[in-house]
């Protein structure tokens, strides 16, 4: 009897404690959307022109990246006189990589496993945003310190099983540390800080990704433009 009661009572503990995970969940993801903008803002913003500086070893490199949200992505790099270029259309993508970066300076397809890496940035404002409609699965990990401060780390896994550990300021409840392996199965890291206000949305201004072959590479946003106009002919292979 002792046993039955004992079983029941953790049952019932079990189901208002998935009620309260999956509820906080919810929040944090609610407070998220709102630090950034709202919904309403955000569900706004069809298409994004966003340069920045790459800085490595010294050298700071111009980039440019545009956006329509949803759709298709461009970013085009500059690197010693020589232009990079990165694409993704829809579910496909190609690139141009210069001789000094093993390429041939010609458009070339973009093998099917960097397509999956690069898509999520189709929606800019992270995985978060519309988890639900996306078909996102976001499980509460805990908390966490980053650079000393709290966190909450939530772990998110897409339809293909990828997963992806995003780190929320416990104070701004903006993402401040992102985690996920590359292509080649080594874990990826990258550092979100800076946050300013374009058009009533808040970007990260420097993103800093650690552990690499060339060291830490730095992202500075010198200019966000929000629906500036794109023409989707530059996404088209070879579109120059």
């Amino acid at each position: 009897m002792r046993t039955h009661k004992l079983f029941l009572t953790t049952a019932v503990a079990t189901l208002f404690s998935v009620g309260a995970f999956a509820q906080t969940v919810d929040e944090l993801v609610t407070k998220h959307v709102a630090a950034l903008g709202g919904s309403d803002k955000l569900a706004g913003v069809k298409s994004l022109v966003i340069e920045s500086t790459l800085s490595v070893n010294g050298m700071d490199i111009p980039s440019k990246t545009m956006v329509v949200v949803g759709k298709s992505m461009r970013s085009e790099t500059s690197v010693m006189g020589s232009s990079m270029v990165q694409v993704i259309d829809g579910n496909s993508g190609w690139m141009i990589r210069p001789a000094m970066m093993g390429g041939s300076g010609d458009p070339e397809d973009m093998p099917a496993e960097m397509v999956k890496q690069q898509i999520d940035q189709l929606y800019p404002f992270g995985a978060l945003v519309g988890y639900q409609e996306k078909g996102y699965q976001v499980e509460l990990v805990g908390k966490e310190k980053v650079d000393g401060k709290d966190t909450y780390h939530l772990k998110i896994t897409g339809k293909d099983g990828q997963v992806t550990d995003e780190y929320l300021d416990a104070m701004t409840y903006l993402v401040s540390k992102v985690q996920r392996k590359s292509t080649d199965g080594k874990p990826g890291e990258l550092l979100l800080s800076n946050y300013k206000e374009v058009d009533g949305i808040k970007f990260p201004q420097t993103m800093e990704i650690a552990g690499g072959q060339m060291g830490t590479l730095t992202f500075t946003t010198d200019k966000v433009k929000v629906n500036a106009p794109i023409d989707e002919k530059l996404f088209k292979k070879g579109a120059k």
